[in-house]
């Protein structure tokens, strides 16, 4: 069977791939570690059809190694130990592994020693969040590196190297189909591959114009808007609806995104919301939230619609805090750019200075904290809210004390 399209067109070379530029750019993190002949295991992760395969390959191509492709889910104990074997008898090799957030416990215990003995340099790619999905035995064996969304330029790009590229022969394709098949795609270059190709052979002149995309794909293009930016656009105004308390523009919103069928953007940025947005003022919306985002995850699509409906309604009704957020923020500030100093002795561990607060009455003696050179530092700053008003209080009560 002929390769498709979206495989033809695979960059051969870091040179080759479109967007990325914080990665493979000229002078940037993966570009220097190929100019420098070194590579380590590491895991690519971000959304489906970016180029985290692209630039797996394309790293082994241009350092010359030898590589392997596996499937975390697909290929079993067998595949992976005759990939050790062909490591051993090189003495060293690339193993790509897609999928590795369902990597389980047997294919891991495989790999760990070959890693550890530097015997395979692992590349993994998932679309998951690795902090939460990676088993910690192999995150911590790999640097971790975010693929960013493709944006409008850079799929407009990729259709344009499709359409020069020869493997449709006389393919043309008018500007207004173009931009079409790009606000369509979203992000996913590999999507604009193959709408691409699927379009030119049910053409019967290789010509294809919006009439014709819309006969392949007839869903509503009702996610992305025609300026090409409409993925971020429906993702901020959603989460900014929900800030603003505007229930009825954060449905409409949430129905988009359910429109376009992308389950994992909602439930990552309710998650977001919840304690950027809602913070202090409704903490109780923290559970409330993965209760939601269970639901939704275990029902999946069209199901999960009823609870996240139920949340966001119940989240852009909240009262509303950023004061978490703004207190880590200035704490992070200081620690990245003061002299902070040391703890003080009498919290080292262990310190027969210490006063074990639960020794006291009311459970609460006063001694330091913060560091010398933090001496009054003030981070937190409550907003007035019922739960807020509570934790000032509080904090009032103890300034007294000190």
């Amino acid at each position: 069977m002929e390769e498709l399209l979206s495989v033809k067109l695979r960059p051969k070379t870091l040179s080759d791939i479109i967007g990325q530029e914080h990665l493979v750019g000229e002078g940037k993190i993966i570009y220097n570690l190929v100019k420098n002949k070194k590579l380590f295991s590491m895991i690519l992760y971000g959304h489906p059809g970016i180029g985290k395969t692209s630039i797996a390959t394309a790293i082994a191509n241009d350092l010359g190694m030898n590589y392997r492709n596996l499937n975390a889910v697909i290929n079993n104990k067998k595949d992976f130990d005759v990939v050790i074997e062909e490591a051993k008898l090189y003495g060293g090799l690339i193993v790509i592994v897609d999928e590795i957030h369902r990597l389980n416990k047997d294919k891991q215990d495989i790999l760990l020693p070959y890693l550890e003995s530097g015997i395979i340099t692992l590349i993994g790619m998932t679309t998951a969040n690795p902090y939460h999905a990676i088993n910690p035995a192999i995150r911590s064996r790999c640097q971790l590196f975010e693929l960013k969304d493709l944006t409008y330029v850079n799929i407009t790009e990729g259709i344009d190297r499709a359409v020069n590229s020869g493997y449709l022969e006389g393919i043309s394709i008018t500007d207004d189909a173009k931009s079409y098949l790009a606000n369509l795609s979203g992000n996913d270059l590999r999507f604009a591959y193959n709408l691409l190709e699927i379009s030119y052979y049910a053409s019967d002149n290789g010509i294809i114009d919006v009439d014709l995309i819309k006969k392949v794909n007839n869903r509503p293009n009702s996610f992305y808007d025609k300026n090409g930016d409409g993925y971020y656009n429906v993702i901020s105004a959603f989460q900014k609806s929900i800030r603003g308390s505007d229930v009825h523009a954060s449905l409409h919103y949430l129905a988009r995104l359910i429109d376009a069928g992308d389950l994992d953007i909602i439930v990552r940025r309710l998650s977001v919301i919840v304690y950027e947005d809602i913070g202090l003022a409704n903490p109780s919306m923290g559970p409330k939230v993965d209760a939601a985002i269970n639901s939704a995850l275990r029902l999946g699509l069209p199901e999960a619609r009823i609870p996240l409906s139920e949340i966001v309604i119940e989240l852009a009704l909240s009262p509303k805090s950023n004061s978490a957020e703004t207190a880590i923020d200035k704490a992070l500030e200081d620690v990245r750019t003061k002299d902070i100093g040391d703890v003080p002795n009498h919290l080292k561990n262990p310190s027969s200075e210490y006063k074990y607060p639960h020794n006291y009455k009311n459970d609460y003696v006063p001694q330091q904290y913060l560091p010398n050179n933090l001496l009054g530092a003030t981070y937190y700053y409550p907003k007035d809210n019922k739960n807020e008003r509570i934790l000032k209080d509080i904090m009032n009560k103890l300034n007294k004390i000190n």
